[in-house]
């Protein structure tokens, strides 16, 4: 795949694999093994010490998730890849594997439930501290930048609330200050936005969403541009030697590595000694998605912008987010960065507050009531009382989560049944 610059399509199809050298199989394998043979014991000594590349142990590596690695790796444009047991563990591992006690993380406000609870109760735990700031108040996150900070964190969506962010904006801001940009792309997968094209130096995806596309796996990715400098000394962990390889600096003694010193030091500190695999079985599960990709989105896209449309003029109805609608908020900045479709998600506010708003999602037909995203089918929740239960009144107004706010990940459904769906349930009382 290196010998000719493909489409997204033929990538998502073909990129990362080459026939099973034993079986010459065209299908991707799953390597059901714990452990590989060593050809010698200087082969394994070369393995464990980091001077050859090759399988140790599934825990670290294995033929089927390199497959989901190289071809995610080429999707989104970066360098290498990492696969995760989740996109919750992809999310925690990333800023572990760059920040420690004493630094400091900015985050937008913005955030799925389980990430703000993430930054905002556990890493204090283990003495970081996230300065969140409204998503594209960039005063606010240039206020927040000091001594101690190491990175900058977005999504390129917000969840629930669908706000779009300003990328190439942080990546200056970042890039004025030395800092990583990680961006949280699991609404917007690699046929609708590149994070990296526009300055991103890390992209993680949920896999568990429009990735695998069919809601039966649960995994992560991260996905490491390769483009950012880790031997400024602020980033201790990459300059300082590190104890559990005899004092290797992962961003001094890689050699022609050094520059993807995040993912070599992700896989062989974090997912060595931590252990947050991908089983291959789930693994294959979304290669398998990965092929319909582009096909899927854009589906999932169309029927989204039909479903704001229609709710946009329901009376029930008090206002609807979805970026690809004229006249939201964030439609000029999707226009930017989404030009090939705003995503499948569609939130929207009902006249009655959050009893009206329960009353819906209960009596919702044909939409499935469950706390997942980027299914094939439609799905429907109520964020306050659920996803997002977690955050405080405060928390919950700042990230823009109103009592009568409803989710809807809409699917591949025939339109006219989604809608009709939706007349029903919204007109039933």
């Amino acid at each position: 795949m290196k010998e000719k610059s493909y489409h997204l399509e033929t990538l998502a199809i073909h990129a990362g694999q080459v026939p099973d050298p034993t079986t010459s199989a065209t299908a991707v394998p799953v390597y059901r093994t714990a452990a590989y043979n060593f050809r010698n014991t200087q082969h394994a000594a070369d393995l464990f010490a980091l001077q050859e590349a090759g399988n140790i142990y599934s825990r670290l590596m294995n033929p089927t998730n390199d497959v989901l690695e190289k071809r995610l790796a080429a999707l989104d444009g970066g360098a290498a890849a990492l696969a995760f047991s989740s996109g919750t563990a992809a999310i925690y591992f990333t800023i572990t594997n760059i920040l420690k006690s004493g630094d400091e993380l900015i985050s937008a406000s913005n955030l799925y439930g389980g990430t703000f609870t993430q930054f905002d109760a556990i890493l204090p735990q283990q003495g970081i501290l996230t300065r969140f700031t409204p998503l594209n108040d960039f005063v606010a996150v240039e206020s927040a930048i000091n001594d101690r900070t190491r990175a900058i964190f977005i999504e390129g969506i917000g969840n629930p609330t669908l706000e779009v962010a300003d990328i190439s904006r942080y990546a200056s801001l970042a890039k004025k200050y030395h800092l990583p940009l990680i961006i949280d792309s699991t609404f917007t997968p690699p046929t609708l936005l590149r994070p990296i094209m526009h300055g991103a130096n890390i992209v993680i995806h949920s896999l568990s969403k429009w990735i695998g596309g069919h809601g039966t796996g649960i995994g992560g990715i991260v996905i490491d541009a390769g483009n950012f400098d880790w031997q400024d000394s602020k980033f201790t962990l990459y300059n300082e030697p590190d104890r559990g390889y005899h004092g290797l600096r992962f961003a001094h003694d890689l050699g022609e590595l050094n520059r993807l010193a995040f993912i070599l030091r992700l896989r062989t500190v974090g997912m060595r000694n931590q252990g947050p695999t991908l089983a291959p079985d789930a693994a294959w599960q979304f290669l398998q998605g990965i092929e319909s990709l582009p096909v899927r989105m854009t589906r999932h896209c169309e029927n989204a912008l039909a479903v704001a449309t229609f709710l946009k003029s329901h009376p029930k109805i008090a206002w609807v987010r979805y970026p690809g609608l004229e006249g939201d908020p964030c439609y000029t900045l999707a226009q930017k960065y989404l030009p090939h479709g705003a995503g499948g998600m569609v939130v929207f506010g009902v006249h009655g507050g959050s009893a009206e708003a329960r009353r819906i999602v209960d009596h919702m037909p044909l939409f499935s009531h469950i706390a997942n995203v980027g299914d094939a089918k439609s799905l429907i929740i109520h964020p306050a009382s659920t996803t997002h239960s977690q955050l405080s009144d405060v928390a919950l107004r700042d990230a823009g989560i109103q009592p009568e706010l409803i989710r809807l990940s809409v699917g591949l459904e025939h339109i006219d049944d989604l809608l009709d769906a939706l007349a029903t349930g919204l007109d039933t009382f």
